[in-house]
């Protein structure tokens, strides 16, 4: 009995003397440090090794308790540390994630690779994941039409920007369309119809996907499957309805018509989605002595903006036609050309400069000047990874021009999953992103170099990126609070319509928000095209929960499809949903960093709650009203565009396993253009 009591309490004063410099053993002798030390370092490695899996396994709340524990064992293990403030941030809890950093910070571990992580993640949860509109950029990089003697394209006058980081160039002197990746490699050329393209001015990726040529010279729209194959042409020479002479830019509104500036004829076209024409509109009439010569145009919800470059100025008009203001005062700009609308303003081509133009004052705000070289801007376009796309007539080159915080803050790489399985063969996935959260799109295996150890890796290839696939995993959170059961038809109708759109692919989850949500349904989409609210078991309740709906349709697809969203179908301010558990940043933390987008489809015309417009703000999320002229089947297809920086990459290791408990270190750098940005982690390989 006395060996017994003895033995239990050697267990229990080693287990609380973990910070002790000696301790007895149950012979009362005094034990060395060392012996402690390679004791906790045996129970402190077999939960780390725990900790990791979890957490590339997505249970970063496994990894947590896992990694606490091993640090119970090595209080000051600065690699501990470091791996418990990657599961925090994970999970959403970035304070938490910065104070365990900081501690391995301030005891010499990480060097400025883990004082840049705290740094941007410090950034981030003080201003927000957006960043200042009005900001001067400044050149990337550039694509010239020539290199080393060889004709690459020539005259590029239009832009068109990819959804998966690679972007159309229309070529007016060559008569082509060029396709090149964020490299400035040439991926694919296309020449038109039989009869080629006649000096193609400007090009449109329409909302179905298929492509539209302006062919400036052919007084005519080609218009080309998304694969690029010719289909039709829009539009003759002539001066009647639905006839164009000199044809420059293109537009299309959220009911898919066709907008074009017609220079010839001195005013803007107007086409349905199916290329047959309505109307035109600039002509002369009341307090507005009419168009001279439109060049770009723009479109938002309600409104259009026209270019002039013989006045020097922009024109309003709403979408019937009918002129609204002057913008800017004439001569205001020399030679105006292309227009685009972004984050509120006008992006404006005029000679050597690209300008915006707040539309609703006109102010003006100066982004690129190219210098005093002879050059012609004619078309800039943001493209996914928020830079602008510039292309130079004059110059022949095509300029990637990006906001000077972003060039001097590098790249933000993060290595997401390991997975180890197939050991020597290993499979990474990273996560690329400038410093505000904004996903680096179209990289290639050549902007990737990775080593183990410092060593450089062998049989290093890209699998694949998330940008590239076609479908989504969608989670529709449905309000189950008493003040939002009176839409019972709306929401039945708003499941089906999403539903129907994913076209049978991917997995829908359907989550109801009660007083304690839970989910009802997880599946194919094509099985809910008869939806009722009567089949969910949750009843409806005064209060939902929807922090915690929130949460438990996170945890869903922490493991699914790499685009994936959350849909919430709520009324407005009028609701019953309830913040109590999660406070607002670690929800939306907790979505950004494992890349959830969180939309509102809004069942009346409200103002949207502040919680819930905060949240999906932050997220990149939309909000659609239920009654919507264009209704919601395009709101799966732009979760699907949403940009995602997410890589795959496989390599065989050379590294020692010692039967699966060696802590196997890797490196992974990116390089684009002239910007950079790296990470460090390690893995297991499978214990034998």
């Amino acid at each position: 009995m006395k060996k017994i009591s003895a033995l239990i309490f050697s267990v229990i004063f080693s287990a609380g003397a973990l910070f002790a410099q000696v301790t007895t053993d149950d012979a009362g002798l005094r034990v060395p440090e060392d012996r402690i030390r390679s004791g906790n370092e045996g129970f402190a490695s077999e939960e780390f090794r725990r900790g990791v899996q979890a957490y590339y396994k997505g249970a970063f709340n496994e990894a947590i308790v896992q990694f606490e524990k091993a640090l119970a064992y090595l209080p000051d293990d600065n690699l501990i540390l470091d791996w418990l403030g990657k599961a925090y941030y994970k999970a959403g809890l970035e304070g938490s994630a910065l104070s365990y950093w900081n501690n391995a910070s301030e005891n010499g571990y990480g060097g400025l690779l883990l004082e840049n992580k705290i740094e941007i993640v410090r950034e981030r949860r003080v201003t927000g994941d957006s960043t200042d509109k009005l900001m001067r950029f400044s050149e990337a990089g550039a694509f010239p039409g020539e290199f080393q003697g060889n004709l690459i394209f020539s005259g590029p006058v239009a832009v068109q920007p990819n959804y998966d980081g690679t972007m159309w160039i229309a070529a007016y002197n060559t008569n082509e369309l060029i396709l090149l990746n964020q490299n400035g490699k040439v991926i694919n050329r296309i020449e038109g119809p039989v009869n080629g393209f006649d000096r193609p001015s400007d090009i449109l990726r329409l909302h179905d996907g298929k492509l539209l040529v302006c062919e400036h010279a052919g007084d005519r729209l080609a218009l080309l499957n998304n694969k690029g194959n010719f289909e039709k042409y829009v539009g003759s020479k002539g001066r009647g309805t639905g006839q164009l002479v000199g044809p420059l830019y293109l537009a299309q509104d959220y009911l898919e018509r066709i907008y074009v500036t017609d220079y010839g004829n001195r005013r803007i076209d107007v086409f349905d989605k199916d290329g047959e024409p309505v109307f035109f509109f600039g002509g002369s009439r009341d307090d507005f002595a009419g168009l001279k010569g439109p060049t770009g145009i723009a479109l938002t919800d309600e409104r259009v903006f026209v270019a002039d470059d013989q006045t020097g100025s922009i024109y309003e008009f709403d979408r019937a036609g009918n002129f609204i203001r002057e913008l800017v005062e004439p001569g205001t700009f020399k030679k105006p050309e292309a227009l685009k609308y972004w984050n509120g303003s006008l992006i404006v081509c005029d000679s050597n400069r690209v300008l915006s133009v707040d539309a609703e004052s006109g102010a003006l705000f100066e982004y690129v000047r190219t210098g005093n070289a002879p050059a012609r801007v004619t078309s800039a376009n943001p493209d996914v990874n928020g830079n602008v796309i510039v292309t130079d007539f004059t110059a022949n080159e095509v300029y990637v021009m990006s906001k000077v915080q972003e060039l001097v803050g590098g790249l933000f790489v993060q290595i997401e999953q390991i997975d180890a399985s197939k050991f020597p063969n290993v499979v990474v996935e990273l996560r690329v992103e400038n410093r505000h959260r904004q996903p680096v799109v179209g990289l290639q295996q050549e902007n990737f170099y990775m080593t183990e150890n410092m060593r450089p890796v062998s049989n290093l290839k890209m699998l694949g990126a998330a940008s590239n696939n076609t479908e989504a995993d969608i989670t529709i959170i449905v309000d189950r609070s008493v003040d939002t059961a009176v839409y019972g038809r709306e929401i039945e109708s708003s499941v089906r319509e999403i539903a129907a759109s994913m076209n049978g692919m991917g997995t829908l989850r359907i989550v109801a928000a009660g007083a304690i949500p839970a989910t009802e349904y997880v599946g194919r989409p094509d099985l809910l095209g008869d939806f009722s609210l009567a089949a969910l078991k949750t009843k409806t309740a005064a209060s939902a929960a929807c922090d915690l709906a929130l949460r438990l349709a996170s945890n869903d697809l922490i493991n699914a499809a790499k685009k994936r969203g959350i849909i919430l179908i709520t009324a407005g301010s009028n609701n019953g949903l309830t913040f109590e558990k999660y406070n607002l940043a670690e929800l939306s933390s907790y979505m950004n960093n494992n890349s959830i987008s969180f939309s509102v489809i809004q069942l009346d015309q409200g103002a949207l709650g502040e919680e819930l417009a905060y949240v999906s703000e932050s997220t990149n999320g939309e909000l659609y009203y239920v009654f919507r002229p264009q209704g919601l089947g395009d709101v799966v297809k732009n979760i699907i565009e949403l940009p995602q920086g997410i890589y795959q990459l496989s390599f065989t290791s050379a590294m020692s396993t010692n039967f699966g408990t060696n802590y196997l270190p890797v490196e992974a750098e990116v390089y684009l253009l002239n910007r950079s940005g790296r990470d460090e982690t390690g893995y297991f390989a499978p214990l034998q």
